[in-house]
């Protein structure tokens, strides 16, 4: 497998995982071998285990880290810190991918970014939606799943309190539907959070007047 023929196949997709590359039908130990030189070389980047992009200038277009962060680790979704602010529900820009996984929690530094990965239920994979970024389908939490999620795993280790829920700086709060927003409270049984829920959802009513 030579540069030019590999870049000849891949520029256009240049985030790749190693086992697209049997389409070359060399043996799996020398391709191995040929992407650490290629990473060497700083020709492509290795962003996770199997997990490859294609350095500048080689690469003939730019991939979304959204889209990325929500391949790399499957199943997973944007929520959280990413998704509030998708959605303006707060002011800060949050450039660092945070989801939510049924896979164990991590976090993987690559492309100049932190990728975040937050352990959820798996009742609790759901709540998301298709979004086009850069014309790339990217599963992103709604308005009202973004916000569960960031209660949820907070009280993981943390104490709920109305403080706490204040210094998130939550804003546009007409566009959350509150019985959408309480119904996901259903599909788990968790110490504390029926309490965090019912005190968001008050909160949130007071706010809107």
């Amino acid at each position: 497998m030579k540069w030019e023929e590999f870049l000849d196949r891949f520029a256009a997709m240049p985030f790749f995982h190693s086992s697209m590359l049997a389409i070359f039908n060399e043996d799996r130990r020398l391709i191995w071998v040929q992407l650490s030189r290629w990473v060497m070389a700083g020709k492509i980047a290795r962003i996770r285990r199997e997990w490859y992009m294609i350095e500048k200038p080689w690469r003939a277009k730019e991939v979304p880290v959204p889209y990325i962060a929500t391949q790399i680790v499957q199943p997973s979704y944007l929520s959280l810190d990413w998704a509030l602010q998708y959605h303006g529900l707060i002011p800060e820009g949050v450039p660092n991918p945070t989801c939510v996984t049924t896979d164990r929690p991590q976090r993987l530094q690559a492309l100049d970014r932190l990728f975040l990965y937050h352990h959820i239920q798996p009742a609790l994979l759901t709540g998301f939606m298709q979004v086009s970024i850069d014309g790339q389908n990217v599963p992103v939490a709604l308005a009202e799943k973004a916000l569960f999620d960031k209660i949820y795993i907070h009280i993981q280790r943390n104490k709920f309190s109305l403080e706490w829920l204040r210094e998130l700086r939550l804003q546009n709060l007409e566009l959350l539907e509150l019985e959408r927003f309480a119904s996901f409270a259903d599909k788990t049984v968790k110490w504390g959070l029926e309490a965090a829920i019912r005190v968001t959802t008050e909160y949130i009513r007071k706010e809107r007047r």
